[in-house]
C-alpha cells in the first residue's frame, strides 16, 4: 500500500484501486459496475459472465489486506439498478457474506440510483465522515474535502517506445486546505476516461492544482494536470 496525504490525513491507496482511511478503518471503492456483462448480454453483445465476481473476489482482497471494518462504496455499484436481481448465488453469496462481515454503506450513483436490493448495508445517496464528504460525482464549486468516483480517470503515459494506460486517482488541491480526489473505477469491466480530460478537470474547480496519482514500485507518482496561473 502506498501513502497519500489528503485533507490532513494519512491514507493508503491499496491495489492500484482502492483507498483506505486507517484512522476510520474505512475502505472506499467506486465504480464497481457489477453485472455490466449481463447488461450488455441483454442487448445481444456476449462478454464472460464472470465480471462480478472478480470485482468481488477483489474487493474481498483489499478488504483482508487493509484489516478495514467499514466498506464505503461511491455509487454505481450496479452498472443499472436491476443488477442486483442478475446476480448468480455464488457472487450474491460472496457480497452478503462482506456486508454481513463489514459495516457497509453503498453511495447510489447515476447507474444505479434505484438499487432494488441492498444485499445488507445501508444505502445512501451521499455521507460524511471525519469531515469528508463522500458522493458519487464531484461537485463543482465544494470546497470540503471530498472524494468522489464516476469518471473512470486513466492515466495515459509512454515509456521506452511503450504506451501504457492504468488507472489512477485525480487530486485536487486548493488554497482553502478543501482537497479533494476523484477515485479510478474498481470494477472489472470498468474503462476509463483520460485524467486530463476537461470534464475531470472542471469537476474539481476551484483549485490551486490538479495531479493525477498512481502507486510505482511502492511509491506514489505524480502527473500534473492542472496549475493556476493566478
Amino acid at each position: 500500500m502506498v501513502p497519500l496525504s489528503f485533507a490532513n490525513e494519512e491514507l493508503l491507496i491499496a491495489g492500484g484501486r482502492a483507498l483506505y482511511w486507517p484512522r476510520e478503518r474505512t475502505l472506499l471503492v467506486a465504480d464497481l459496475h457489477l453485472e455490466k456483462a449481463s447488461w450488455y448480454a441483454r442487448g445481444g453483445q456476449m462478454l464472460p459472465p464472470y465480471d462480478s465476481r472478480e470485482t468481488l473476489e477483489r474487493l474481498a482482497d483489499a478488504v483482508r489486506q487493509t484489516g478495514a471494518r467499514r466498506v464505503v462504496t461511491l455509487g454505481d455499484n450496479f452498472h443499472d439498478s436491476e443488477g442486483t436481481s442478475r446476480l448468480d448465488p455464488y457472487a450474491a453469496g460472496m457480497l452478503e457474506g462482506l456486508t454481513r462481515a463489514l459495516d457497509w454503506v453503498w453511495i447510489t450513483g447515476n447507474h444505479d440510483e434505484e438499487m432494488h436490493r441492498a444485499f445488507g448495508g445501508t444505502l445512501v445517496e451521499e455521507l460524511e465522515i471525519g469531515g469528508v464528504v463522500l458522493r458519487h460525482i464531484a461537485r463543482a464549486g465544494e470546497t470540503r474535502p471530498e472524494l468522489s468516483g464516476h469518471f473512470h480517470p486513466k492515466m495515459r503515459v509512454r515509456i521506452r517506445e511503450r504506451h501504457i494506460s492504468r488507472p489512477c486517482g485525480v487530486v485536487s488541491r486548493s488554497a482553502n486546505g478543501g482537497d479533494r480526489m476523484i477515485l479510478p473505477a474498481f470494477g472489472a469491466l470498468t474503462g476509463g476516461m483520460d485524467a486530463g480530460a476537461p470534464e475531470i478537470l472542471k469537476a474539481l474547480q476551484p483549485a490551486s492544482r490538479i495531479d493525477a496519482v498512481l502507486p510505482a514500485k511502492g511509491k506514489l507518482v505524480s502527473f500534473p494536470l492542472f496549475r493556476d496561473a493566478a
